[in-house]
C-alpha cells in the first residue's frame, strides 16, 4: 500500500444487504485508509446478476456505507 498510485474496488455479487459476497470490503477499505491512501477509488463491476450501471451504483453505495464505519 505505501507505493499504491491507485485503488480499485472490484465487485461481482451482492447479498440482500448490499454487501459484496466475495470480498470483505470493510477489511479492504480499512487497510487502504490505515495506509494513508487519499486518492480516488475506482469502481469495477464484473458481475452478471445486475446491469453494469446498477453494479457500479451498488458498489458506490457500499463504499459510502463503509466510509461512515471506518
Amino acid at each position: 500500500m505505501p507505493f499504491a498510485k491507485a485503488v480499485s474496488a472490484k465487485s461481482n455479487d451482492f447479498d440482500k444487504d448490499g454487501n459484496e459476497i466475495h470480498t470483505d470490503f470493510l477489511k479492504m477499505m480499512k487497510i487502504v485508509k490505515d495506509a494513508g491512501y487519499k486518492g480516488y477509488v475506482g469502481i469495477e463491476y464484473e458481475g452478471s446478476e445486475i446491469s453494469e450501471a446498477d453494479g457500479i451504483k451498488a458498489t458506490k453505495i457500499l463504499l459510502d456505507k463503509i466510509a461512515t464505519m471506518i
